[in-house]
């Protein structure tokens, strides 16, 4: 297995969980992240060496390193084969190697389909050479795929089940020290190295004047733990050090602790979704990086959460326009929401748990079958 970066760490884990109920003797290998290992994956590299931020110029800086971890790591698979490679996320990385492992002859499976409906439907031909079978996250998915010749199963969204449909805000509150009323705006800048350089800064200057507006506001941020000291330090050089609380950890906590979140594009997003939490969704990268995205975009919208819903039921402010004042003021606008207009955050808690229905199967359980099944298969 490889999974890159945090998200792509908690995808295989949950994944992990239902592989070990089927074969409690299997054995996992490759590249994977804390939660991975507590499930006993033997982590070859961290997941954490695959993180990048952007479509070039982030990229660039590293393309060595990482082909070289991506050429030392197919060599040892093909000089032991393993029964089926799974590739968790991490498209630019796994793809690529996915299709040389199958090559020799090596099963494989790519588990969550890469947002071909969202950004790069020329990825569409790189699927199909990579990969034997595509697990997929969301229902509309398996479809679209077929209509490419690729084998596809929905397996629902693993999130959908382990985050509960109806969040304990109080218990989280208290289990955060927090206090039971008064708002709470969490900010989650991304749990990337670079990401958090590019957005933490603006979301903590938004923070400062959302308590310069709410003075009550208690500021939470949840740092992925290699990154603790870095967000310290943004905080400090922002103003905000004796401000906010910085955790480390503790995201989905965070999340059904808060009444709106400042949020890094990405799965979090989905997350604070699934948590039936308002939120602003933004994204900053090197000016680069943003041109040649926009250019790959085919939907209107960015965030998950908008693009499952079909419209704009969050606000998005990006790259030029993620200003720390046009952030505050939406996210102000969410925090006096939930003070005077109950019925709009009502409607959002509506569409959200809409959503969480959609989304709710038992991953875990249907990929393994459908991982048995592609084993028990005759080579391609």
């Amino acid at each position: 297995m490889v999974a890159g970066e945090a998200s792509g760490d908690l995808l295989a884990s949950l994944l992990l969980d239902g592989l070990r109920q089927r074969w409690p003797e299997a054995q996992s290998m490759g590249i994977g992240g804390e939660k991975m290992q507590q499930r006993g994956f033997d982590a070859w590299w961290q997941s954490e060496r695959l993180a990048v931020h952007g479509y070039s110029w982030e990229v660039l800086a590293r393309v060595a390193e990482l082909l070289g971890i991506r050429k030392k790591l197919r060599q040892r698979l093909i000089a032991h084969p393993p029964s089926v490679f799974v590739g968790v996320d991490a498209p630019d990385f796994n793809l690529g190697l996915e299709t040389s492992l199958r090559e020799a002859g090596i099963k494989t499976v790519h588990f969550v389909c890469p947002s071909i409906w969202a950004w790069r439907a020329d990825r569409v031909e790189k699927i199909r050479r990579a990969a034997d079978h595509v697990l997929c996250i969301f229902p509309f998915e398996p479809e679209l795929l077929a209509q490419h010749g690729i084998d596809a199963t929905y397996v629902g969204h693993p999130l959908a089940q382990v985050i509960p449909l109806h969040p304990d805000r109080v218990a989280a509150r208290a289990k955060l020290g927090l206090p039971e009323g008064g708002p709470v705006l969490a900010l989650l800048p991304g749990s990337r190295r670079s990401e958090v350089r590019y957005i933490a800064s603006g979301f903590f200057k938004a923070a400062a004047l959302v308590i310069k507006a709410l003075p009550a506001t208690k500021i939470i941020v949840p740092a992925v733990p290699s990154l603790f000291d870095e967000v310290q330090r943004i905080a400090a050089e922002a103003g905000m050090a004796d401000k906010v609380m910085i955790v480390r950890g503790q995201s989905h906590d965070v999340l059904a602790a808060c009444d709106c979140t400042l949020i890094a594009s990405g799965t979090a997003t989905l997350e604070a979704a699934l948590y039936k939490r308002p939120m602003v969704i933004s994204y900053s990268m090197h000016p680069w990086s943003w041109r040649l995205m926009k250019r790959k975009q085919l939907q209107p919208w960015v965030g998950l959460p908008n693009i499952l819903c079909g419209d704009f039921v969050v606000p998005e402010l990006l790259q030029d326009a993620a200003t720390p004042e046009a952030l505050a003021h939406a996210a102000l606008g969410w925090l006096r929401a939930s003070q005077d207009s109950p019925a709009t955050i009502e409607a959002l808690v509506e569409r959200f748990t809409a959503l969480h229905h959609e989304l709710r199967r038992d991953t875990a359980e249907l990929a393994a079958h459908a991982i048995e099944k592609i084993i028990a298969s005759p080579a391609a």
